[in-house]
């Protein structure tokens, strides 16, 4: 099946304690059906002194599950993802505006 969301889209948050932040996808995990977006679902990690790096607490974006993602249109709105083929090709569009993503 084709994926609604992918790398680089700009994506705003339905649920969950980050709803309605938005963001950009840096990654996608299909197989466990979550996405990594910058600035959501960030966690306070503490990492350990080492030669090379400076200890302390990291910031972490965490993965937060696709079905709590909603891509966004060029008005800045949640809109559902659509496929229609055009010129031979499988696109996707926006389902509240019609434009091709």
């Amino acid at each position: 099946m084709a994926a609604k969301l992918k790398k680089g889209d700009k994506v705003v948050v339905l649920a969950g304690k980050d709803k309605g932040k938005q963001g950009e996808i840096t990654a996608v995990f299909p197989k466990e059906n979550k996405a990594v977006v910058d600035g959501v679902n960030v966690a306070i990690r503490h990492q350990r002194q080492t030669q090379t790096t400076q200890g302390g607490r990291v910031a972490k974006n965490m993965p937060i599950d696709l079905s709590n993602l909603s891509l966004m249109d060029k008005n800045g709105k949640a809109t559902r993802v659509g496929f229609r083929e055009e010129d031979g090709k499988k696109v996707r569009f926006a389902k509240t505006t019609g434009d091709l993503i």
